[in-house]
């Protein structure tokens, strides 16, 4: 029955996926229809991630209340909701207000989940389903190029996301009482649960640190995604379309580095694996600071997926180790929310310094957020062997 549950949850995670990579690739068709400013559809992204930080942020609460398998159901619904309702939308205004259903439900579904393949399974069980969300965020931009390929019908495109959509929900939903089946306990674990706020844990220099790891993970991964093209193409001469397979081959790197973590978690531990991680990503950056061919540059892309792909899923698997199992919903939902401020904030950063200075400090740039990360997790780990679980 645990098996079957796993089944389920990586499910959940293709589903997760499957919006975060959809608005990309139909913002071109949807600024077209609408006459729009092509700069403008940040602000969906922007709501879309404000929506997620802030039900990460109360996922714990959430989860005492109702269950991990409930809110999973539940949110799984409403980003079913919101994808359909994007694939009816007639102006901008309702693409902003849909992206509120849709962060809020992804925001829930991955705290949930994290925590809960944290608490109840393996390593490596945590490596492969970040793997299946990569299947999802792959799925989706598929899904859009057939629908675009029919006269720019993006909604086409939103619609059979949404019929994927619905699927696992209605999955999730049949097996909310298979829950307390697989896992007897899940449900008297859940409630001792103890909800800590932000504020609170704000103050543990060791959650502090945590946090600035995965600020600093999401933050190279999603301007290497974001940025990595256009560095490629103003810095190395290299034609748009030659820089968009490399991007894929790092996307790759980041799918090969979670399943390599997967196999390697029955042998090595969590915090050998991001070590060996760190060390990859030091050999990549080598090979985009020094001033090498494109062939380099793409091997280094590569490397970085690679090394830096294992450092979140591992990490989340450490938080009830690190923190305490009591702690560990609380901790995980700020971790989340943390990430996806990095998301959301310095890839922009770097888009900005790219126009207004230029795009060859992308090395650099990614450079900076490495060593701040490496320095966090070294304070880290440290931190955590001194003081052990929080005591709070």
């Amino acid at each position: 029955m645990a098996t079957l549950i796993l089944v389920i949850i990586f499910i959940d995670f293709i589903g997760l996926g499957i919006p975060d990579s959809l608005f990309g690739p139909a913002w071109p068709a949807i600024y077209a229809e609408f006459s729009l400013p092509v700069s403008i559809g940040s602000f969906v992204s922007i709501i879309n991630t404000a929506g997620t930080i802030i039900s990460s942020l109360m996922s714990a609460r959430l989860i005492k209340r109702f269950g991990t398998a409930k809110v999973t159901a539940f949110s799984t619904v409403l980003t079913a909701s919101a994808l359909l309702g994007f694939s009816f939308s007639q102006n901008f205004i309702y693409l902003c207000l849909l992206a509120i259903p849709l962060g809020l439900g992804g925001g829930a579904i991955d705290s949930a989940l994290n925590n809960y393949v944290a608490l109840h399974y393996k390593a490596t069980h945590m490596n492969f389903l970040h793997c299946f969300y990569g299947v999802g965020v792959s799925l989706s931009p598929y899904l859009m190029s057939i629908a675009l390929s029919d006269s720019n019908n993006w909604r086409s495109g939103y619609r059979f996301a949404f019929f994927i959509q619905a699927t696992i929900a209605v999955i999730t939903i049949l097996s909310v009482s298979l829950w307390k089946k697989a896992q007897k306990n899940s449900a008297e674990a859940e409630t001792e649960q103890k909800n800590v706020s932000v504020i609170r844990l704000a103050r543990e220099p060791n959650v502090r640190m945590a946090w600035a790891v995965f600020i600093c993970s999401c933050a190279i991964e999603c301007t290497c995604g974001l940025w990595g093209s256009t560095f490629l193409v103003e810095s190395k001469g290299v034609n748009e379309e030659t820089a968009a397979k490399i991007i894929m081959f790092y996307y790759m790197g980041i799918a090969v580095g979670r399943f390599l973590s997967g196999i390697l978690s029955a042998r090595f531990s969590g915090w050998h694996i991001i070590h060996m991680g760190f060390g990859t990503i030091g050999v990549a950056l080598v090979l985009l600071v020094l001033p090498l061919g494109v062939e380099m540059c793409a091997a280094g892309l590569f490397l970085i997926g690679l090394g830096n792909g294992p450092v979140f899923p591992n990490l989340v698997h450490l938080t009830p180790e690190n923190f305490g199992k009591e702690f560990s919903q609380s901790v995980v939902g700020s971790q989340m929310a943390m990430a996806y401020i990095g998301i959301m904030c310095f890839p922009a950063l770097y888009g900005v310094l790219a126009q207004n200075v230029t795009a060859d400090i992308f090395p650099y740039y990614i450079t900076l957020f490495f060593f701040a990360m490496l320095a966090a997790s070294v304070k880290l780990q440290r931190g955590v062997k001194r003081c052990g679980p929080l005591k709070i």
